[in-house]
């Protein structure tokens, strides 16, 4: 086989494996909600219904709740899918890299508005649509102005942490506890911001903070074996996503060492957690929703709506985690506290 027959050959290959693939992307299907993709969503429909895409940084039940929340939001709004919106739904795995080509991926497609969950996610979209001016309705995001999410065509919901009634919470429940343990990734601003607040907080109600950055999810567990060492009371969980999408891995090796662990909201107490005051991240979405529905119908611009922060919390308890803790729960706190336990 001479050498110009064998280009001939390589090149005709290499032409089939390229169609291969562009037939295999652009294929219709909806795209997977268990896994993180990049691909473009369909064009819009042949009844021409904006596309809303929504990009969510990773899978956790908090978030999926956002998400949730977000569509119910828009259908108490009075819209309907697929003839007044049609949803692109696509989530990053908790890969920085991917959440930026997904955002990139919205505004190729001109999409109507972007809707990104958690900070992540909220800033990718930004700086994708930056360029067409595409509305992007952020939720998730503790502190907008740290994200830089507070210019442009851009708003959304906060979920600004209840840091003081989570360590009253605490202070009620391990009357002498000391120190609290706090994992976070040092490059989210949610986290940054809750950690300040917490150390601002912490003297006031008796406690001393004790807290380790991570930069990854593969981090975490260390960082809670660096925390057990140090003899912590407790640990408090921020709303911070490498460290909730490992939850389970942490409560296995707190619940070995007999520390409580502290979540952010009622679905951490689900898994496990001994309770929380933290905020419905469903009602959350809902009230996002509801704000993009007003861009969406070109009612409201991002510059009439600044972000909103949710004010109400409630109190989330696990009685199966806090008995095996040995923790007893004050009658001030059960006349109000919600049953969060699978059981």
């Amino acid at each position: 086989m001479n050498s110009t027959y064998k280009k001939i050959l390589t090149a005709a290959l290499a032409l089939a494996m390229t169609a291969s693939l562009a037939a295999c992307g652009s294929s219709a299907s909806a795209p997977s909600s268990s896994s993180a993709s990049a691909s473009a969503a369909p064009a819009a429909s042949s009844g021409g219904a904006p596309i809303v895409g929504i990009l969510q940084y990773g899978e956790h039940a908090s978030l999926d709740n956002c998400r949730k929340g977000f569509l119910e939001g828009l259908k108490e709004a009075g819209l309907t899918e697929g003839t007044d919106y049609q949803i692109d739904y696509q989530n990053a795995g908790f890969d920085d890299s991917i959440d930026a080509q997904i955002a990139q991926s919205f505004s190729a497609e001109d999409a109507a508005l972007m809707s990104g969950i958690a900070p992540p996610s909220a800033v990718a979209c930004y700086n994708a649509a930056e360029d067409k001016d595409i509305p992007v309705i952020f939720t998730a995001v503790t502190d907008p102005n740290a994200a830089k999410l507070t210019a442009g065509n851009c708003t959304g919901t906060s979920d600004k942490l209840p840091v003081k009634a989570q360590m009253d919470l605490i202070r009620q429940l391990q009357p002498n506890a000391k120190t609290i343990g706090i994992i976070y990734t040092t490059s989210e601003p949610n986290s940054v911001s809750a950690i300040a607040e917490y150390k601002a907080e912490a003297g006031g109600c008796g406690f001393t903070i004790d807290d380790v950055g991570v930069t990854s999810q593969a981090e975490v567990t260390q960082a809670v074996d660096k925390l057990l060492a140090d003899g912590v009371d407790c640990l408090s969980n921020l709303t911070d996503n490498n460290v909730v999408g490992v939850l389970s891995s942490i409560l296995e090796k707190t619940n070995e060492s007999g520390v409580p662990v502290y979540g952010s909201e009622v679905e951490q107490v689900k898994i496990g957690c001994v309770a929380a005051a933290g905020i419905d991240y469903y009602q959350l979405g809902i009230q996002t929703g509801k704000m993009a529905a007003q861009v969406l119908t070109g009612e409201k611009t991002c510059d009439d709506i600044p972000f909103e922060t949710i004010s109400e919390y409630g109190i989330y308890i696990n009685s199966d985690a806090l008995s095996s803790m040995k923790i007893t729960l004050p009658d001030s706190i059960a006349s109000k506290a919600v049953e969060s336990s699978k059981a």
